[in-house]
C-alpha cells in the first residue's frame, strides 16, 4: 500500500506507523487520517503483527488538526464530512496501540495519543488541547479522555486555558506511562511492543477489551465482561499451552489459537 503522509514498517511481531508531514509538524489532515485508519485496519487482520507503534518525529508527534481544511467550513459542511467517524474506527482496533511521543502533541495530536492504549513520551514532549484559542473545543475525544486520564480539575484547566503541559507533568498526572530522554523514546516503545508481541495474542486482545470496557459501563457490567472473557480463554490452545508450560517450568510457545 502506497502512502503519502505516513510511513509503515513491520518489525518482528509489531508494526510502526510514522507520520510523515514534517513541514507542518505532522498536522492531521483528512488524507493522513484516512491512510492511518486504513493501515491500522489492515494491520489488525495481520496475524504476524501483534502490536502497533504510532509516532511522529522528534520535533512533533502531531501538532493538531490541519486548520486550513476547516477554517472556512460551515456547520453543515462539517457535519457532512463526519471526520470523527475515522476516530471511531481507531477505537475498534483490537491490537494494542502504543503512542511514541516527542515534541508537540496538541489538539488532535493529543487526542490521538490518548486514543492509544499506552503512551511513551520523550522529555521534550508537550501535551495540550489549545482549541479554545481558535474559537472551538476538542472534538475527537479531548474533553472526555483527558478528564478520565487526569481528572476534572486538571482537564478543565487545560481545556479552558489551552495551555500545554510538559512530559513530566503528563506523567505525574497519569496521562503518559513513561518519560525517557529524547534519543530513547522510540526504542523504549519498541521494547514495549516486543514484550507485548511475546504474549498470547487472544489473551492480549481480550485484556485490552476488558480494560476499555471499564470506561463504558458500571463496575458490575465490567466485572461480568471480565469474567466471561476469562472463561472464554479456557477454550484456547494458548491457555492450555500457557498453564502446561508453567507447570513444566518452560517457556510457552504461543499459537494465537
Amino acid at each position: 500500500m502506497n502512502h503519502e503522509n505516513i510511513l509503515v514498517t513491520k518489525e518482528s511481531g509489531y508494526a510502526v506507523i510514522q507520520f510523515n508531514r514534517p513541514e507542518v509538524l505532522n498536522a492531521l489532515n483528512t488524507k493522513l487520517m484516512e491512510e492511518l485508519v486504513e493501515s491500522l485496519e489492515s494491520i489488525d487482520q495481520d496475524d504476524d503483527v501483534r502490536c502497533v507503534i504510532i509516532t511522529g518525529n522528534e520535533k512533533a508527534f502531531a501538532a493538531g488538526a490541519d486548520i486550513k481544511e476547516m477554517a472556512d467550513a460551515s456547520a453543515i459542511e462539517m457535519l457532512g464530512r463526519d471526520q470523527f467517524a475515522r476516530w471511531d474506527r481507531i477505537r475498534r482496533i483490537k491490537k494494542p496501540l502504543i503512542a511514541a511521543v516527542s515534541g508537540f502533541a496538541l489538539g488532535g495530536g493529543c487526542e490521538l495519543a490518548m486514543t492509544c492504549d499506552i503512551i511513551i513520551a520523550s522529555e521534550t514532549a508537550k501535551f495540550g488541547q489549545p482549541e479554545i484559542n481558535i474559537g472551538v473545543i476538542p472534538g475527537a475525544g479531548g474533553t472526555q479522555r483527558l478528564t478520565r486520564a487526569v481528572g476534572k480539575a486538571k482537564a478543565m484547566e487545560m481545556v479552558l486555558t489551552g495551555k500545554m503541559i510538559s512530559a513530566e507533568e503528563a506523567r505525574q498526572w497519569g496521562l503518559v506511562n513513561k518519560v525517557v530522554p529524547v534519543e530513547y523514546y522510540l526504542q523504549e516503545a519498541r521494547n514495549l511492543a516486543e514484550e507485548i508481541a511475546g504474549k498470547p495474542p487472544l489473551a492480549v486482545r481480550l485484556a485490552k477489551e476488558a480494560v476499555l470496557k471499564s470506561f463504558d459501563t458500571t463496575i458490575e457490567g465490567g466485572l461480568e465482561f471480565e469474567r466471561r472473557s476469562f472463561y472464554l480463554l479456557f477454550a484456547s490452545d494458548d491457555q492450555k499451552e500457557g498453564m502446561k508450560a508453567f507447570v513444566e517450568k518452560r517457556r510457552p510457545d504461543w499459537s494465537g489459537r
